[in-house]
């Protein structure tokens, strides 16, 4: 009868072993597979981040451009910067263009009026260009104005793509951390499972053979193998 017992508890340990071995590996693949795909996510999402990043930039640029222009026509570059960008303007082809009709409308209406020689035309033709060059500075300023908020609107953008992807990365080594986990917790159950069976199997069937020192040593080398 001690073969008999020796048998049933060596029947327990193989079969014990092969579930075992098979929930080990079911948990092993089932944690590379969510490691892979979550892996894939984290490198899906940098692309994604990257390409909307290289498409703002642009924007993003030409709003930073724009508003070291402003700062520069108000004076807060320092006054050399100020005198410079008011002397661009000044020195542009637009001013150039309406300072020359400006004059002429002013020229053409003194002569239909009568007043070509008078003080009131001098006046004007004087006072002309300074209101022009303001006038000039301030829509200047205000078309600068729409790159800035351009600029900051595609920055803004680009920001909160950041944070997202950074939400949505942390996320997937999340599940890879719970992958892992959950694959190491499925092993140790597995290997508790095989030691309860095979302990379960001692007690039961114990006493039909008495196990003796040989069947006992049988035993141990059947349980060795796994």
């Amino acid at each position: 009868m001690s073969w008999v017992a020796t048998a049933v508890v060596g029947t327990a340990v193989v079969s014990g072993a092969v579930s075992a071995n098979a929930q080990k590996k079911a948990a092993q693949a089932g944690a590379a597979a969510q490691t892979e795909a979550s892996q894939n996510e984290i490198a899906e999402r940098a692309r994604q981040f990257d390409a909307a990043k290289e498409l703002m930039s642009p924007f993003v640029q030409a709003g930073t451009g724009a508003l070291g222009e402003q700062q520069a026509l108000l004076g807060l570059s320092g006054a050399d910067k100020q005198q410079q960008a008011i002397s661009a303007l000044e020195q542009s082809p637009q001013f150039a263009s309406l300072m020359r009709q400006g004059e002429t409308a002013i020229l053409q209406n003194a002569s239909a009026t009568g007043g070509l020689r008078g003080g009131n035309t001098q006046s004007a033709l004087m006072q002309f260009r300074p209101d022009l060059l303001s006038s000039l500075i301030n829509d200047q300023y205000a078309k600068l104005g729409g790159l800035t908020s351009m600029g900051q609107n595609a920055a803004a953008f680009t920001g909160n793509a950041g944070m997202q992807t950074g939400a949505g990365i942390g996320q997937a080594y999340q599940n890879i951390g719970a992958a892992q986990a959950g694959a190491a917790m499925a092993r140790g159950q597995a290997t508790s499972g095989l030691v309860n069976s095979l302990t379960g199997a001692v007690g039961a069937f114990g006493g039909l053979g008495g196990f003796g020192s040989a069947n006992t040593g049988n035993f141990q080398r059947m349980f060795g193998r796994f």
